[in-house]
């Protein structure tokens, strides 16, 4: 029993339970793998840097790069309005109509990624520090990494998302259920980290990157001139994006949209979601002319934002940087540098005219939101604004995500989150009340 808890636990922290025992008679030990997927010796600096390139590869999969599940940017987007399942999937087309259950199998691999990349990159900054201190840039990235996974998993799930640490022995010390204010406040305290051991050749970035995580953790927890004052020196042009490539994964935007026309790019769905098709706006380029998705039968249109398999997703951006400061104006009641900041951005986009101020507060958050949906599209960001928009701003659930009949048959349900997955249910302090709604693994559903 000791052994199958502790293989649990370790399955909880993210190692691929491939299994140790072969069930093949006359199999070859040559053919196993001890601790597959884990590197066991970083006693080295070429074992701390293989530590710090797992952490950036987990990295560019959870964002957009995961293939047989999909990237949280896909998923969360999903249950937002930035894309409708073009699928036969029960797992795309649940989470599309807002009714995600806990047993849905595309939760647990994100969920897996980001804890790895927090704890995981604990192991990978030690090693740093000890076998490869310079340049410090890599430490303050593997924070930044953290920050960032720690920001959008508060951003995507339910209130209730445990935190578990590893312990000697290969057991670990299970999490209590936190609301996502206390993901948020984690991701500050590491971005804090990554500025406070930050040097090198990447200094300069590492440090926008963590001003830009760290800004919009306080955005999310309504600290809003805070927020503006944290990415006040973030340049326009700073990006920091996940990457694909040929020999190791596709960005799952173009993959699953463009290639296999599992996802749909929708337009006004739900009625209340953006009209990406109709709108004509260069921030989101789009077919117009439909073909069959996936499932052939609804009508498909794509995105051709991402063109080949290998672009890059823009995960972080100086764009943001005066989204946030624009947002901090409109708190503020500064509606002169709520305008002009959101037309420095637009002025970076050839085909974006200028904008004006619509006049009244209600108009205001609309066109706010509207920028960032435009400006962020497909990065993570539209399902924490959608939650945002009830909970800083008074919006009713079903004002702001996509709501009556779902196209494919039925309705929309009440989802303003993910569950977190039943394969947490090996946390003891997760809440073990059903594994048949979507309710049971969370503290509540609430944004």
């Amino acid at each position: 029993m000791l052994r199958t808890a502790t293989l649990r636990a370790r399955r909880h922290l993210g190692s691929l339970a491939l299994g140790s025992a072969c069930l093949l008679a006359g199999c070859d030990s040559l053919l196993k793998a001890d601790d597959p997927d884990i590197i066991t010796s970083a006693n080295s600096a070429a074992g701390a840097v293989a530590l710090k390139n797992g952490i950036i590869d987990r990295f560019n999969a959870v964002t957009a790069g995961i293939q047989g599940s999909d990237g949280i940017f896909e998923f969360g987007g999903l249950l937002a309005d930035e894309w409708a399942s073009g699928d036969t999937f029960e797992q795309r087309n649940t989470t599309d109509a807002r009714t995600t259950n806990v047993t849905n199998s595309f939760l647990a691999t994100p969920f897996r990624l980001m804890q790895q990349i927090r704890t995981e990159g604990a192991t990978a900054v030690a090693a740093l520090r000890t076998y490869s201190p310079t340049p410090a840039s890599n430490i303050a990235l593997m924070f930044n990494l953290t920050a960032f996974a720690e920001n959008q998993m508060g951003e995507t799930y339910c209130n209730g998302i445990p935190f578990s640490d590893p312990i000697p022995g290969g057991d670990i010390t299970f999490g209590d259920p936190v609301p996502v204010d206390s993901a948020f406040g984690r991701a500050l305290a590491h971005a804090d980290s990554a500025v406070a051991n930050n040097g090198g050749t990447d200094a300069t970035r590492m440090g926008q990157f963590a001003a830009m995580i760290k800004g919009r953790a306080l955005l999310n927890r309504g600290q809003f001139a805070a927020a503006a004052a944290a990415v006040a020196a973030v340049p326009i042009t700073f990006t920091y994006s996940s990457t694909y490539s040929l020999n190791s994964r596709d960005n799952q935007n173009w993959a699953l949209n463009v290639s296999s026309k599992r996802y749909i790019l929708p337009n006004a769905e739900g009625g209340n979601g953006m009209n990406w098709r109709t709108a004509a706006d260069p921030r989101v380029t789009a077919s117009t002319t439909p073909t069959v998705a996936f499932d052939g039968s609804s009508q498909h249109f794509f995105t051709s934002n991402w063109a080949v398999r290998t672009d890059p997703v823009i995960v972080s951006s100086g764009i943001e940087a005066r989204l946030i400061e624009a947002e901090a104006a409109l708190q503020a009641n500064d509606f002169v540098n709520f305008i002009v900041k959101l037309n420095v951005a637009r002025a970076t986009k050839a085909g974006l005219a200028p904008l004006t101020d619509p006049g009244t507060t209600a108009s205001r958050v609309d066109l706010l939101f509207r920028e960032r949906a435009f400006w962020l599209f497909g990065t993570g960001h539209r399902l924490g604004d959608l939650r945002r928009m009830i909970r800083q701003y008074g919006r009713g659930a079903e004002t702001v995500f996509p709501t009556g009949a779902w196209f494919k048959g039925g309705s929309y349900g009440p989802d303003v989150n993910l569950p977190i997955s039943i394969d947490e249910l090996n946390n003891p302090n997760i809440p073990q009340n059903s594994t048949t709604t979507s309710q049971s693994t969370c503290i509540n559903r609430n944004a």
